[in-house]
């Protein structure tokens, strides 16, 4: 997927942004933004992935996983 970018204007308090390029180890304030907006939306994905966790009834567990592996 090409990357495209959106030129937009946002009112952010300026500590609230210093913060973001000081944990994120941004040096602009562009850098800053996509870094955190990235991280937020991984996080996201990796909540809505977890809530998923179990719930497949057709994959094997631990225990038939290691009998496969050795080989009984």
């Amino acid at each position: 997927m090409p990357s495209t970018s959106m030129k937009t204007t946002i009112d952010t308090p300026e500590g609230v942004l210093k913060d973001a390029m000081r944990y994120t180890g941004a040096r602009t304030k562009r850098e800053a933004i996509v870094t955190v907006v990235s991280e937020y939306h991984r996080r996201r994905r990796m909540a809505a992935l977890a809530r998923h966790l179990g719930t497949c009834a057709d994959l094997m567990g631990p225990e038939a996983l290691e009998k496969l592996r050795s080989g009984d």
